[in-house]
């Protein structure tokens, strides 16, 4: 009987629980078409393999391209990966052996879902992954109007996991169909001749007001992070591409400023 207590608990000291797989899961947000939003899913499924798991809601009808891109949402696209299509029933499951689930989770990189493979310019959902992921770690500056043209608006700094930068300019008082150049310079708004350009921004959308720059590097290709934004001598300025790129129409101190 000894014997036979000695062997059971040997027995049931070498059974080993499994552990859990691990898992990320990034949201997708409508992009060009209202209404469609859904998750994308990383899963490690062994070392070599991790399976990318989407499922969306409110798509249209058909099955969907996916792809996964190199780069920020807001940035120059690079695909890196096709994976599988989303399904009529807006749910795509695809093994990637290309890149292991660590990699995955510190990725600079976004995922696409499009609307069909003869409209690959409409995107149906997005979203950043890995280390574009957005924190809760951010700053507002005022922009205040310049003179007379009545454009004033905010420009928010938002710190990524990977310590990148996502700038989005928001603006009222814009006109649909003209564009508004936008750029940080070095000094204050007080600086007698101005400071000059060191990120030259995206441009804002006269329709929308709105205009997003991810900035790893100043324009003379020195790395700054967001931290570093937090202490920099500068100063945003906002032009209108009608009117020319020597009128300031909006601008405001950021940084230390």
């Amino acid at each position: 009987m000894f014997t036979a207590v000695i062997l059971l608990l040997a027995g049931s000291g070498c059974k080993k629980s499994d552990s859990p797989a691990r898992k990320s899961t990034y949201s997708l947000k409508v992009k060009d078409m209202l209404g469609v939003s859904g998750t994308v899913t990383f899963t490690e499924t062994s070392s070599s393999v991790t399976t990318v798991d989407i499922t969306l809601t409110g798509a249209p009808a058909g099955t969907h391209p996916a792809i996964l891109c190199a780069n920020s949402i807001v940035e120059a696209d690079d695909i890196v990966a096709t994976l599988n299509p989303v399904d009529a029933t807006g749910k795509s499951s695809t093994e990637l052996t290309t890149m292991s689930y660590t990699q995955l989770i510190a990725y600079d990189g976004h995922v696409n879902v499009l609307k069909s493979s003869s409209e690959l310019n409409v995107i149906l959902a997005q979203g950043d992954i890995g280390g574009n992921v957005l924190t809760t770690t951010n700053k507002t500056y005022t922009l205040k109007t310049v003179g007379s043209f009545g454009v004033s608006g905010t420009a928010l700094f938002e710190k990524r996991v990977n310590d990148n930068t996502l700038v989005t300019v928001l603006l009222t008082g814009t006109i649909a169909g003209d564009t508004y150049p936008a750029t940080i310079n070095l000094g204050t708004i007080a600086s007698v001749g101005g400071g000059p350009v060191v990120v030259s921004l995206s441009n804002v959308d006269g329709a929308t007001g709105k205009g997003f720059t991810n900035i790893r590097k100043l324009d003379s290709g020195i790395v700054i992070t967001y931290d570093n934004w937090l202490l920099y001598d500068g100063y945003l300025n906002i032009y209108q591409a009608s009117i020319g790129l020597n009128n300031i129409i909006c601008q405001g101190n950021i940084g230390k400023n």
